[in-house]
């Protein structure tokens, strides 16, 4: 698992249990995953090739419960990759008090250069091997980068299928018709301008005289936008995979989704001027939404940002490097990713819970238990930080890690 991404991952675990000061035996068990599992996934392409892929699923911890997490499809997925979102999925889930531990799974492919039967086809051979590995009290899957609800559908059947009858709970973030929960897909997005607006609060900021500027418009990002210009927010800089957009008086969430409807992507939207998306990253505002890939704040740009608030709506955006320097600097109130970007796994919760209990709750309910699960976790984090005089990352990861690591030395070490 020699992975950058990986090891900026363990390097923040290590920050969190010194400070906890775990017993090593501990220490080490809440450390590693439990099971890394590498698949092949030969799939026959539409002009008659057969193309092999690699699949992977890291399970962190089931001592708290099954584990949790996305399956993204996207070129550059790797097994190291893959461990360290399923760790940070693992101190999310136990600083939200959710029963789960972490997981996460991907497939080394690009998506955009698939056809919808390729895509298919992939999933359920996908699902097949996964099968002796997943359920709805081991492993519940959920959609990630270049995965969507129509991805969950297709791993629903499969698994139903080998059951004899349907099985909603194997997985979350399925289409509402199959059993899915409303509120579900903007869920992630909700939660970060949520937490956002909390972070303008503690700061004495307005919603309505506040500037944000987002790095991604994916599911994640266009729906921080959405959310944030509902409160009042001015969004002035957007990017995505395309190119960089930007305009001081603010961009038309609206029509902008319309234009990336219809194109693909922000660049050329008529509504504002194209900017270097590295440059957009370094502009004054109040809130920046890192919403995209890992490392994107990083030693040679965190001294240069201008924002008041860095909002981690991706999972790991900031390099234990850039995070050495925005402690120094001190002027940046950061929202840590396992606390920003959790509203998807609660609402996933959510969604197991009403799978099990075979009952639909509505959008309003979904939302309305949301927030009032994030205002928690948030006034939890905050109030860590201020008393034990420590950064907000440290402090969320510290609490997380102390729930998992408490269940680890109750059940004991077997046998």
């Amino acid at each position: 698992m020699a992975n950058d991404i990986f090891q900026m991952a363990s390097t923040q675990f290590d920050r969190a249990a010194d400070y906890l000061d775990l017993d090593q035996s501990v220490r080490e068990r809440c450390k590693w995953p439990k099971r890394l599992i590498t698949v092949t996934v030969p799939v026959q392409r539409d002009n008659g090739d057969t193309e092999v892929f690699f699949g992977y699923r890291v399970q962190h911890h089931l001592s708290r419960g099954p584990v949790k997490g996305g399956l993204r499809f996207h070129p550059n997925v790797s097994i190291g990759e893959v461990a360290a979102l399923a760790m940070w999925m693992n101190w999310k889930c136990a600083l939200m008090g959710l029963p789960y531990g972490g997981g996460k799974g991907g497939i080394a492919c690009d998506p955009r250069s698939m056809s919808t039967r390729e895509l298919e086809n992939m999933t359920r051979r996908f699902t097949t091997e996964m099968l002796p590995f997943i359920g709805p009290e081991t492993d519940v899957m959920a959609p990630d980068m270049g995965t969507n609800a129509q991805t969950m559908a297709w791993i629903t059947d499969v698994y139903s299928t080998h059951a004899g009858h349907l099985v909603p709970s194997i997985v979350t973030g399925k289409p509402v018709e199959l059993l899915g929960s409303e509120g579900r897909t903007q869920a992630t997005g909700h939660g970060v301008a949520f937490t956002i607006s909390r972070a303008f609060y503690k700061l004495g900021i307005e919603d309505t005289k506040a500037t944000a500027i987002i790095q991604g418009f994916g599911n994640v990002g266009a729906h921080a936008a959405y959310t944030l210009a509902r409160y009042g927010v001015t969004i002035t800089g957007i990017s995505d995979i395309t190119g960089a957009i930007w305009n001081p008086k603010g961009i038309d969430i609206n029509q902008l989704t319309e234009h990336v409807a219809k194109t693909h992507g922000v660049k050329d939207f008529p509504g504002a001027d194209a900017i270097d998306p590295e440059e957009m990253l370094t502009q004054p505002c109040d809130a920046l939404v890192p919403a995209a890939l890992e490392q994107v704040i990083h030693a040679d740009n965190a001294g240069k940002l201008q924002c008041r608030v860095l909002a981690e709506a991706a999972n790991g955006p900031t390099t234990p490097e850039a995070d050495t320097i925005l402690e120094e600097r001190g002027d940046i109130f950061l929202i840590p990713d396992v606390l920003c970007n959790a509203g998807g796994v609660t609402v996933s919760y959510f969604e197991w819970v009403q799978n099990l209990q075979h009952y639909q709750w509505s959008e309003q309910e979904v939302l309305s238990k949301l927030e009032t699960m994030l205002e928690k976790a948030f006034e939890n984090v905050m109030h860590f930080a201020e008393t034990n005089q420590m950064s907000h990352r440290v402090a969320a990861l510290a609490l997380g890690v102390h729930e998992v690591a408490k269940v680890k030395a109750t059940r004991g070490l077997f046998p």
